[in-house]
Formats: C-alpha cells, structure tokens, sequence
C-alpha cells in the first residue's frame, strides 16, 4: 500500500481529470467506479480493477478490508488518501471510504441476427440520471445490447454508473453509433414509442427480436429515426399527465416483454 498526501500527485490528478472530463475517460479508456457495491460487481463480472484508493478514515472498514484482501492475491495497487484529499476525488457528496480506477470494458461486435435479440437505441438522452436508470431496466429486462447516439451523456461518467447500480457489467454498450443503420438492419421488431399513436404497446407481440429506441427528455426521436420503426405504439396513462419521463417509459417496455415471455 502507498499513501497519498498531495493533490500535486500524478495519479491523484488524473483521478481529477477523470471525474470532469469525458473526452479524458474517452482518450485514457479509463473511469471510476465509487463505493463497495459497484466495485464487489465488477470484482465478480470482470476482474480486479487497475488501482484502488482508500479514505485513512474508512481503512478499518470491514466490507471494504474484503475488498483489499481480493486485491492482494490480484496485484493491486492501493492508495491511502486522507480525508480531505479522498472528499476531492469523489464523485458523491458523501464519500463511500473506497473508490476504483478501472479500464472501460471493450463491447462486443455487432451482431444483428442474434436469435431472439434485445436491444435498445438511445438518441440523444442527455441526464446521466436517466441514462442510468436505462441502463440498470434494460439489464434487469434481459437486453443484450444497447446503443447510443453521439448526442446521449457519456455513458461511462460515474454519475451515469452511479445510476446504472452495476448494469454496465452485464451490457454491451455502443456509444457513438449510427442508429439509423443499426434500426434498418436490425433483424426484428424496431419499436419508437409516441404520444401521437392509437396503438397500445399491451396490443404488440414482443416474443420475437425486439429492439425499443427512445429519444431525447425533450424532445423525443429525431423524425428520420423515427421512420424507421416497424412499430409507433404509445403506453396508456388514464391518468392527467401529459407525459412520461423517458426513464419511466423505457422500464415499462422492457418488462411488458418480461411479462409476455413468462
């Protein structure tokens, strides 16, 4: 174990630099992963991570001293940092004690005739919030993939993994792709969902291939996506509000097709 003891630290700054900035966890190939439950998941679904750091005051901490054992029969370096210099470099208000540097998992190729494929296209989600909680449905739905326009949060910022709670680990996730040619070749069911449609979503088979794309918070899918939907249905709400958070929206679809598989 090292110790940390200045912010003028190298690897202290590049934890900074990763937390800010995107177009630095997109270069390095790196980002962060805070607190022991995303970290015991990615110990579980990946490997060991590439650095850990440690709150001095949380060292004693019986969850985390599991983690530092695993990290000892898997080469890990580990940092202490003081309480001050940790509070600098977490991603939360509350600092969780134990914080993981780890290498962005590569995804998959494309594959467009996977039997019985779910997947998911995002255009333009911009909350990480939302993004996340995509994510953590479509994980906990069965998908397989999900793909992700240039215009949507940067899907591996540690508030959108914060919000995933672990989802990211069980997904391929495509950022930066061409949603208009994956929807045309896409070898299924492409489903938009609408406010203008007479079609309920509860009326649609999705036992087959399905792949659900949803827009932008504000203003929904771009029109030449949209087109290229198979299917325009909308979610029923008997209630007065105008509309759903697209969060909402996405776990309701999800599990209508868990509910017509069972």
């Amino acid at each position: 174990m090292k110790f940390i003891t200045s912010n003028k630290n190298n690897i202290f700054k590049q934890l900074v630099k990763l937390d800010e900035s995107s177009k630095r966890r997109r270069i390095s190939g790196l980002t962060i992963l805070d607190g022991v439950h995303l970290i015991n998941f990615y110990y579980k679904k990946i490997g060991p991570p590439k650095y850990l750091f440690i709150n001095k005051s949380s060292y004693k901490n019986r969850e985390i001293k599991r983690i530092l054992d695993l990290a000892k029969n898997k080469t890990v370096e580990v940092y202490i940092l003081s309480d001050s210099l940790f509070c600098d470099i977490s991603p939360v208000k509350t600092p969780t004690g134990i914080i993981a540097l780890i290498a962005i998992p590569t995804s998959q190729n494309i594959i467009f005739d996977r039997k019985n494929n779910f997947s998911v296209l995002l255009e333009s989600i911009q909350d990480p919030g939302n993004l996340g909680s995509i994510l953590r449905s479509a994980a906990a739905a069965g998908a397989s993939d999900v793909y992700m326009s240039s215009g949507c949060a940067d899907a591996w910022s540690p508030k959108t993994i914060r919000a995933a709670m672990g989802a990211h680990f069980l997904l391929h996730i495509h950022e930066r792709s061409k949603l208009i040619e994956i929807s045309k070749k896409f070898k299924g069911l492409v489903i938009a969902t609408t406010l203008k449609s007479n079609k309920s979503l509860y009326e649609l088979s999705l036992q087959g291939a399905v792949a659900f794309m949803f827009g932008n918070e504000g203003t929904g899918l771009s029109k030449i996506l949209y087109q290229t939907a198979h299917e325009k249905i909308t979610v029923p709400m008997p209630g007065r509000t105008e509309s759903l958070n697209v969060a909402a929206s996405a776990a309701i679809c999800f599990f209508e097709r868990v509910r017509q598989l069972e």
